[in-house]
């Protein structure tokens, strides 16, 4: 076997440095281009980011981490796990990323502690597995045509399961599964492939000792397949832990390590073996510290047979290359690395050297978290709202972006290079606002959203205007499919000089006598999706922006705004991977967020949103934001939140069941006598019933099976009615169709609603 390269990355960035591969997607799906056009895009980013990582002088280059929208989704192809409703659409992969017309997608959510998305495999007793070796095949050849020899990087057996929609369930297939791993490292094999890796990122959280029992049998049988490259098994994201000493008992030749955030611990496991250590971090942007790399690297040597200068995870959570930022501060930037300059320092430790400064930053001693804000009990709230805001049942509302359109787009691009008036600019905005206000009334909603036709991103638009934070011109990051980001670089200490959002929460009210929500976003949120400083305890960056936040709501209240949502959709994101660690984080990630929307008057209504995350798993932290009224992703995921809400408020719900119409309601007494004693998701809570993530126009039958669905977990009065999520990434056309649905639902069952309660004695 031979010998593995000196130096390599687990991944790279494959959108494209301009985002080219976003383009070719959107075209697409629109019907502008073909999947050949497509494909040779595709094509051009793989061979230019080969040519690239070999001229850095990158030894060990990776194939197989392209991906058209997600790499657990190439792995269900691979292995043939392809639902059988899917199988009959014009192009399946994307019927199950996307959904079509009459077919919804696959659930998605968030990978891991990241903000990257990753489509959940169906995984069941009929999946039938069958290798599909074509792409990690044909990528392969591609790079040797190049003049390339490329390591095939798969997503490993174990984690696979892992991530399905039923993981208990999908271990049993284990032993399927890995017939098709068999099988695809013969094909490897025969092929000339000197190594594989297999990605087990799942193994760095907590298993149980029948996992970890799976784990052995997965590796100790594909060590004893006769003819196959060597294994590399890689993990990220932090310690191995218990996982250690069972892979590293297997026959697996080399094992990666996350040095970064998982320490040096147990090492000793991997005696004879060839060690790739993640000392290079691909999570953030800071540059690698010489001496913590090098102290790492030769604690790894006093163990392994042979040691690998590699990346902590992935790079396709940073951008491409620094050098396209010329607009930072040149003090920051000399502090930086994106994904061309941390391979670039992967090879200088390999060969022995490092060019740069070498800072010993260590976070600083934490301070305690400052104390909750405290509001008044939810029943005094409750009433006090009710009888400021005259909502009727079931309210419908949107979770606060609409269509990002091209104009908007070109609009705030002539704006930043100098080419349109600031105030021609604004005036554009607001008869955006005013375009979106006159929407949302003709199709009856109830509480309305300004669009935020001003914000570029929910996090990099309030980084713009708060001090402590830089913004990059070209630092793109992918989030799922064709979604990117630019995650801002906190740096400093945080502070905001002034009113952000007031003017155009203002102006918005101004244009309507319905009530109008206030749009921010979150400090957790703000944090998790920024690269943040390493020089502080996260928990106390998080608290000085919660008091950025916090000046904002008060603004806004005063300004006269009656309804404030504080979305904290990266509340379950930064949730520890490791249960020891959970409730220490989610007790300061809570009181911060209460400490940010505490100080408003009881009428004031805060709302909070969550997607895409899981939310079912942290019920009682969200429930303990003790927002008045929390929107949460349902439609997309099969409205499995309302099953774990549903056995929490088993004993604390009274519901009244019309058993025809399947719709519930609750005596206005009964709620007030419960109130006080109400468990998780005693206020508003809202259930997405339409999934923004695809394009697909839900029918109006849709909606309601779905808030029939909530109405039997929850009382209507508690009810409301709202997307899974934003609506910026959908054209005007399919959401004024997916909400006329929506509203058309609502009003069916509201005259139901009445009618039983009209017909109720006294």
């Amino acid at each position: 076997m031979s010998r593995f390269p000196q130096s390599t990355v687990l991944g790279y960035p494959r959108i494209g440095p301009r985002r080219e591969l976003k383009r070719a997607l959107e075209s697409y799906w629109d019907g502008g281009s073909t999947r050949e056009e497509l494909d040779r895009v595709g094509a051009e980013l793989r061979a230019a980011t080969w040519r690239r990582l070999g001229e850095l002088g990158l030894e060990g280059l990776p194939s197989n981490t392209f991906s058209l929208y997600d790499q657990v989704l190439d792995t269900a192809v691979l292995l043939g796990a392809v639902p059988e409703r899917y199988r009959g659409a014009a192009d399946p992969y994307f019927a199950m990323a996307r959904g079509t017309d009459g077919l919804a997608p696959l659930r998605m959510t968030k990978w891991f502690d990241t903000n990257y998305h990753y489509i959940v495999p169906e995984i069941g007793p009929g999946t039938v597995f069958k290798l599909d070796a074509a792409k990690p095949l044909a990528e392969l050849r591609e790079a040797r045509a190049l003049g390339f020899e490329t390591r095939p990087v798969v997503v490993g057996p174990v984690t696979f399961l892992l991530l399905s929609a039923d993981p208990g369930a999908a271990l049993d297939r284990l032993d399927d599964v890995l017939a098709c791993y068999e099988e695809l490292l013969g094909v490897l094999a025969a092929e000339g492939v000197a190594w594989v890796q297999l990605d087990e990122p799942a193994l760095v959280q907590d298993r149980t000792p029948g996992e970890l029992a799976a784990v052995r049998a997965a590796y100790d049988r594909l060590g004893a397949v006769a003819a196959r490259p060597g294994l590399f098994v890689s993990s990220s994201f932090g310690p191995l832990g218990e996982a250690l000493p069972v892979l590293a008992a297997t026959p697996v030749e080399a094992i990666g390590v996350d040095l970064v955030r998982g320490g040096l611990d147990g090492l000793d496991a991997l005696a004879g073996k060839t060690v790739v250590a993640g000392v290079v971090s691909g999570r953030d942007v800071w540059r690698t510290s010489p001496e913590r790399a090098a102290h790492a690297l030769r604690a790894v040597a006093r163990h392994a047979a042979q040691v690998v200068v590699g990346t902590s995870c992935s790079l396709l959570h940073v951008p491409y290359d620094l050098e396209a930022e010329t607009g930072l501060d040149p003090a920051l930037r000399a502090r930086l690395a994106f994904a061309e300059q941390k391979v670039a320092e992967v090879v200088a430790l390999a060969r022995g050297g490092f060019d740069g400064p070498a800072p010993a930053v260590r976070p600083a001693p934490g301070r305690e978290p400052v104390a909750a804000g405290e509001r008044s009990p939810y029943p005094v709230r409750a009433a006090a709202q009710a009888a400021h805001l005259g909502l009727p049942t079931l309210p419908i509302t949107t979770i606060g972006s609409f269509p990002q359109t091209g104009e908007l787009r070109a609009a705030r691009a002539a704006l930043t290079a100098g080419t349109l008036p600031e105030a021609e600019y604004e005036r554009r905005v607001e008869a955006e606002i005013e375009r979106v206000i006159r929407l949302q009334e003709r199709l009856g909603l109830d509480v309305l959203v300004h669009g935020e036709p001003e914000r570029n991103d929910m996090v990099q638009y309030f980084a713009e205007h708060l001090d402590g934070f830089a913004v990059t011109a070209n630092g793109w990051v992918q989030s799922y499919g064709s979604r990117c980001t630019r995650p801002p670089i906190l740096h400093g200490d945080v502070s905001r000089p002034g009113p952000i959002t007031v003017r155009w929460a203002r102006h918005a009210q101004s244009l309507t006598d319905k009530p109008v929500k206030g749009m921010l976003t979150g400090p957790v949120t703000i944090v998790a999706w920024s690269f943040v400083r390493d020089d502080l305890p996260l928990r106390d960056v998080v608290f000085q922006v919660a008091a950025a936040v916090r000046e904002e709501v008060r603004d806004l209240e005063a300004a006269g705004v009656s309804i404030i949502q504080v979305d904290e959709p990266a509340l379950r994101e930064l949730l520890p991977l490791r249960q020891a660690a959970r409730a220490g984080y989610l007790e300061w990630a809570v009181s911060a967020y209460r400490r940010a929307t505490s100080g408003v008057a009881d009428r004031t209504q805060i709302h909070t949103h969550l997607c895409y995350s899981d939310a079912d798993q942290i019920l009682d932290a969200i429930d303990g934001l003790d927002a008045d009224v929390t929107t949460i992703e349902s439609a997309r995921s099969g409205a499995r939140i309302l099953d774990a809400i549903n056995t929490v408020n088993t004993v604390n719900t009274v519901n009244t069941v019309n058993t025809v119409n399947t719709v519930n309601t609750v005596n206005t007494a009964d709620t007030a006598d419960t109130a006080d004693t109400v468990g998780a998701f005693g206020r508003g809570l809202g259930p997405g019933v339409y999934d923004i993530h695809s394009p697909r126009v839900p029918s109006a039958g849709e909606v309601e099976a779905l808030l029939r669905r909530t109405l039997a977990a929850l009382p209507a009065d508690r009810v409301w009615v709202n997307p899974d999520c934003g609506l910026k990434t959908r054209t005007y056309e399919q959401v004024e169709a997916a909400l006329s649905n929506v509203a058309e639902a609502t009003g069916k069952l509201r005259a139901e609603l009445a009618s039983l309660t009209s017909g109720r004695p006294s």
